[in-house]
């Protein structure tokens, strides 16, 4: 790519290196008899109450607590918790290694998700499970977790934070998620910005914006 010299990136989490199925939570508590679910959630919006857990604005016993309230008489805690776990399906420690390689080649690298404390306590076992969370965190600087930092994508002024955390020259910084509203931010934020889609992953990225 003519003009770019990338010395940093910002890779999303879920959709880049966990597979996520966004439609699974909906249709769970759909099964459940939560019939409107996904007027209230979704990829590319979604109500209040998810933000403040995604934002650690609220505990995860007052989302539980909040959720309950819109599900028929009878859910189980066990079965919300599965309900919305089932977003989560599994590490894919080759696109890790890639990023990896970019941090081996000097690379500055970073993670930055949108997620949640429920969340992360399940996927972090995951990857332990599958190649060890140590493996999966050294491929990363620092990693940012919107509830642990209180502030989330697609702002600007998120991106804008966290290169002024690390001191990153956002002209030299590229972000790379499968979310366009969150790509939209980051370019609005003036940082190079690509949109992992089929046809065009992670590896191809890379190989585009690092030769």
């Amino acid at each position: 790519m003519e003009n770019v010299h990338i010395r940093n990136i910002i890779y999303d989490f879920g959709g880049v290196f966990f597979e996520i199925d966004y439609h699974a939570p909906v249709r769970a508590f759909k099964a459940l008899g939560f019939q409107d679910f996904d007027k209230i959630y979704a990829q590319a919006a979604q109500t209040d109450l998810f933000d403040k857990l995604e934002t650690g604005k609220i505990s995860n016993e007052d989302f539980y607590l909040e959720i309950e309230k819109l599900c028929p008489v009878g859910t189980t805690r066990e079965q919300i918790v599965e309900a919305w776990n089932c977003i989560l399906l599994y590490i894919d420690p080759d696109k890790v290694a890639l990023a990896q390689t970019s941090r081996d080649r000097g690379i500055r690298t970073f993670l930055l998700s949108n997620t949640n404390a429920i969340h992360v306590a399940a996927f972090e076992k995951m990857i332990d499970d599958k190649m060890g969370i140590d493996v999966f965190k050294k491929a990363f600087e620092k990693i940012y977790y919107s509830n642990e930092i209180g502030i989330k994508k697609p702002y600007p002024s998120t991106f804008l934070e966290v290169c002024n955390w690390n001191e990153l020259d956002p002209k030299e910084t590229l972000f790379i998620d499968d979310s366009i509203q969150h790509v939209e931010g980051a370019k609005k934020a003036g940082l190079h910005a690509a949109h992992l889609k089929p046809g065009y992953g992670l590896k191809e990225i890379l190989e585009e914006f690092i030769p």
